[in-house]
């Protein structure tokens, strides 16, 4: 298998080596984690969607005492979107605490958004002091898809 040694799959920013609207895309995720409902695990995760129209949709991570009906950031973002209209996307903010390393996107999440196309991901903790990024496909690199004909 050939691979580029100068491709990077992911990188640490500092904010401030961000765009504005990528700044305020992580600062609107953060506001979004604060709303999470997640009485039983107490981990609080917000994501922002950018859509290709600039239009920021915020989402938390939404718990369920049958956990597997629980609902991640992401997707709350992505179906607050999707409900508006929106089906292209620019870029996702996912913001979540943990004491080592970032919080990414589940396998779940990641299969989700692949539905819609390429993004740059921005992932963070609640201080926005370092930023991961990378994009959907470096984190799923073979998603599950079906042909144009809805074919397998």
């Amino acid at each position: 298998m050939a691979t580029n040694k100068d491709h990077k799959i992911c990188r640490i920013q500092k904010l401030g080596n961000l765009g504005s609207d990528i700044q305020n895309l992580l600062r609107e995720a953060v506001e979004a984690r604060l709303t999470s409902y997640s009485p039983y695990s107490k981990f609080q995760v917000g994501a922002a969607v950018l859509a290709e129209d600039g239009t920021i949709y915020k989402g938390c991570n939404i718990e369920n005492a049958s956990f597997p009906v629980g609902q991640c950031a992401e997707k709350t973002a992505f179906g607050t979107a999707i409900c508006s209209g929106r089906r292209k996307f620019k870029a996702v903010a996912v913001v979540a605490s943990q004491e080592k390393g970032f919080t990414t996107p589940c396998g779940g999440c990641r299969q989700f958004m692949s539905e819609f196309g390429e993004v740059d991901l921005y992932i963070s903790k609640p201080e926005l002091n370092e930023v991961l990024v990378t994009t959907l496909g470096n984190i799923l690199p073979l998603q599950f898809e079906v042909c144009e004909d809805y074919s397998f």
